[in-house]
């Protein structure tokens, strides 16, 4: 009997109808036996995920970030092995495993069936994969609409970030971790368990998806322009490159400000301060190419 494989696909997606009969076609050629499933709501799905994976060998989600994070407690709770078949706008969890935006080559690295364990981030009771933050990335969600990504697709991020930049302030924040309390004025402070977020941007230049650490940055300027020059740094993850960016890195952070802020994880708001970030050691095991296994 061929592996059976949980397959959910975000139907709201600009290519939702299309990748799931692609999938479906391409996991059945792939020697794999398909069981699709739906969720009506983003918090329908991660149950729906537990109460169904006893049928599967594997969770196959296909979508973006967003999509991924909704799953994220589903899989975690079943101990399956998660594929990642990216059909999304930005795809940094995929981007962070090596696994290319195309659905087939994504289907063959499942079906090939080298895994890799990795570690989950997780604010307050929420779970995600590459980052959580709070300031300005909010901004930015609440700007990047699902009709913007159809029209701009990636460059709906460029669009999404101007507009939020020209209202961005700063806030008061206190961040305590292992090495102590800081007290600051920031912008944002984005906690890291992956490598990329934002479509391709770097959380900090040594960081994996398995290194067994949180990295934290907190942008602390007073101007938001300023942030315009700071653009390669935060792209590379070379945040010791200004001394604008605060850095610092642990398995657990504790960030409070004076009136509750929410907090934008892969791209969905999920929670808010007060809020404690700590790291998942080993987590889960996700489906890798050969050179990422």
């Amino acid at each position: 009997m061929s592996p059976r494989a949980l397959l959910i696909v975000n139907a709201k997606s600009r290519t939702g109808q299309d990748a799931r009969d692609h999938a479906v076609d391409a996991l059945r050629s792939a020697g794999l036996t398909p069981i699709p499933l739906s969720a009506d709501s983003r918090d329908e799905l991660s149950p729906a995920i537990a109460a169904r994976a006893d049928e599967a060998e594997m969770i196959l989600v296909a979508g973006g970030d967003g999509t991924l994070n909704a799953a994220a407690k589903g899989v975690h709770a079943s101990q399956k092995p998660l594929g990642v078949l990216p059909t999304g706008t930005a795809n940094d969890l995929a981007r962070t495993l090596g696994v290319p935006p195309d659905l087939d080559a994504a289907i063959r690295i499942v079906a090939e069936g080298r895994t890799r364990r990795i570690d989950l981030g997780q604010v307050n009771d929420e779970l995600f994969f590459n980052v959580a933050s709070l300031g300005l990335s909010v901004d930015l969600a609440e700007e990047l609409t699902s009709d913007l990504k159809r029209r701009f697709g990636r460059l709906g991020y460029a669009v999404a970030a101007a507009r939020a930049l020209a209202r961005a302030k700063p806030f008061r924040v206190t961040i305590e971790s292992d090495a102590g309390r800081v007290r600051t004025l920031s912008l944002q402070v984005a906690v890291g368990n992956g490598r990329f977020y934002g479509g391709g941007n770097v959380i900090e230049r040594t960081a994996a998806i398995d290194d067994g650490r949180l990295d934290l940055y907190s942008l602390e300027f007073a101007r938001a322009w300023r942030l315009a020059l700071m653009l390669k740094a935060l792209r590379i993850g070379d945040h010791g490159a200004w001394r604008e960016i605060r850095s610092m890195s642990g398995q657990s952070f504790d960030v409070r400000t004076r009136k509750p802020k929410p907090i934008n994880a892969d791209g969905e708001i999920i929670a808010e301060t007060p809020a404690r970030f700590r790291l998942l050691r080993r987590a889960i095991e996700v489906f890798v190419p050969a050179e990422s296994a």
